[in-house]
């Protein structure tokens, strides 16, 4: 019999369990420190807890308020009863009334969406869990579901609560498309979510609000009865919402002794047609930005006008250099929109107009757009003589054009087709709306629109053929100035042959509104009030080289 040492077999075996040891170690390292555990919550972090709910939860640190959150006055109404609900069950519960289970909030980016659910946790003075709709979605199959359980448990066992989750649509889109025989976890978390709804009873206490820039792409399950029960959309503010978003966003500023914020609020309000709450604030902020970047100890009106230029049109390229050719080309292309838009009844007011390079262009008309959602023909059509102003000046006074017209004759051409194929706008081809061209059809708009727009070029041409004078007089000072206020144009063309609005009540009169309001319920009354008197000016959106 053959005997061998004991000590190099037992150091042969125990290098054989180093790897084993380091992947035991390693998994229980995990399981105690994972990176994938929970969330705030701060409950068993860990490999094993990689399907505990990673929401958030806001409880004693919640400082946003209905006051706060102006411009979207109808959403808060509807908002106000969950409040209500969780404040006074029993009003409800006595009635034999059932709360909605829960709202779904749509509208564009930047509209208040989450703001507004936050607010709704604050003046309900219960705690609020937000999560993100991604946040359900990892690589581990049932996770997403695990999550929502999860959430929900947590929401049930500590109510009164108020749930929001943010862009749903990452789990709330349409089922059954894309998946060949397959599970989705999408579509496991998105039926997990409806189960948990479907347990809530009117003594729950918790509130589901969700929010969504893409209500098209929703499961029909989402906004039916029994879920969501509301849907709640906020748009972009009106002149007097963007005035009461303002005067939220300048509480905090440090401004001139001469400016009184409630008629500052409303002159931007007017310079800032289709901002959002998020593109004003982006305004406020900027403002504060441009004065402390100058050393100015406030700041002032001015800056408040740059900002909004700085949004609208980008960076100004001071430094850029053209050639004495191309800046020639630049200033007559603008004064022909300048010219052209102070001539034409139903263009917008000139604001300003500058041949300074910004962002991706060498030039720009700004505007003040009209408070306006329907639109005639004939508006339409000035609106296309205007836009092609540019190209006429140049063809007018150089006998030849460029390329720098290419995005005025983008524009032109949707606008036409717009009017011919889903307007109605046409004779020949009747009053009739589609999405898509028709079979038969497309030849007969393709005339249609070609026939539009050289109309559209011959008037602008003869309006600028009788004025020529006029365009050399501003294509001259803007090679001079290199930029021209509306001031300036009153004095080479004299008035504008047509009535303007120029203040903040002519812009809202006889639209009532719900600072007059009074069958507000009475914590929203007098949110929005204490406007006072202000004149406005002009402003933003125009035609660019």
């Amino acid at each position: 019999m053959l005997f061998l040492p004991l000590g190099p077999l037992l150091s042969c075996f125990l290098r054989s369990l180093v790897p084993t040891l380091l992947l035991v170690g390693s998994l229980l390292y995990a399981a105690r420190r994972g990176p994938m555990g929970a969330g705030s919550s701060g409950r068993g972090r860990g490999l094993f807890s990689v399907g505990e709910t990673t929401a958030r939860v806001l409880k004693s640190n919640i400082d946003v308020w209905f006051a706060d959150v102006a411009g979207c006055e109808e959403a808060k109404l509807e908002i106000m009863e969950f409040v209500n609900f969780l404040k006074n069950p029993k009003q409800y519960q006595d009635l034999g009334a059932k709360i909605p289970k829960g709202a779904m909030v749509t509208g564009p980016p930047g509209t208040g969406k989450t703001l507004l659910a936050k607010a709704a946790a604050g003046e309900a003075s219960v705690p609020f869990i937000t999560v993100n709709g991604s946040e359900f979605l990892e690589m581990f199959v049932g996770v997403g579901p695990a999550r929502v359980r999860d959430m929900f448990a947590m929401a049930r066992n500590n109510a009164p609560y108020i749930l929001f989750t943010d862009e749903i649509d990452a789990i709330g889109r349409k089922r059954g498309r894309g998946h060949f025989g397959g599970q989705s976890e999408q579509e496991n978390t998105l039926n997990q979510m409806l189960v948990e709804m479907d347990r809530f009873n009117s003594a729950t206490s918790v509130v589901v609000l969700a929010g969504t820039n893409r209500p098209d792409i929703l499961d029909l399950a989402l906004i039916w009865p029994g879920w969501f029960d509301r849907q709640i959309d906020i748009g972009p503010p009106d002149i007097k919402g963007r005035s009461s978003i303002f005067k939220v966003h300048l509480r905090p500023l440090k401004l001139h002794e001469s400016l009184r914020k409630d008629a500052l609020a409303r002159k931007l309000a007017a310079l800032t047609p289709g901002f959002t709450g998020a593109d004003i604030s982006n305004v406020c902020n900027e403002a504060a930005l441009i004065a402390a970047r100058h050393l100015s100890p406030s700041v002032q009106e001015k800056h408040f006008e740059q900002a909004i230029e700085r949004i609208i049109g980008g960076l100004e390229k001071k430094t850029q250099v053209l050639q004495p050719r191309e800046k020639t080309t630049v200033a007559y292309h603008e004064a022909g929109h300048a010219v052209v838009g102070w001539f034409l009844e139903h263009v917008d007011t000139l604001l300003k107009v500058s041949i300074i390079p910004w962002g991706r262009g060498l030039g720009y008309a700004q505007c003040l757009p009209r408070e306006q959602h329907l639109y005639t023909q004939e508006q339409l059509f000035d609106c296309m003589c205007m836009m092609l102003g540019g190209r006429v000046a140049e063809q007018l006074c150089f006998g030849q054009v460029t390329t720098g017209a290419q995005d005025d004759l983008r524009k032109v051409t949707q606008s036409a087709y717009a009017q011919i194929v889903q307007f109605g706008m046409s004779e020949k081809l009747g009053q009739m709306s589609f999405d898509f061209p028709q079979r038969g059809k497309a030849l007969l708009i393709d005339e249609e629109v070609r026939r539009l727009i050289s109309a559209a070029y011959k008037r602008t041409l003869d309006l600028l053929t009788r004025c020529r004078e006029h365009v050399e007089k501003v294509g001259q000072w803007l090679l001079e100035k290199e930029v021209l206020e509306k001031a300036d144009m009153v004095e080479l063309l004299g008035p504008r042959p047509f009535a303007e609005k120029s203040t903040y009540e002519e812009f809202v009169e006889g639209t009532g509104g719900l600072e007059e309001d009074t069958s507000l319920p009475a914590g929203l009354k007098g949110w929005n009030r204490g406007q006072e008197e202000g004149d406005i000016e002009q402003p933003v959106r125009g035609n660019s080289l």
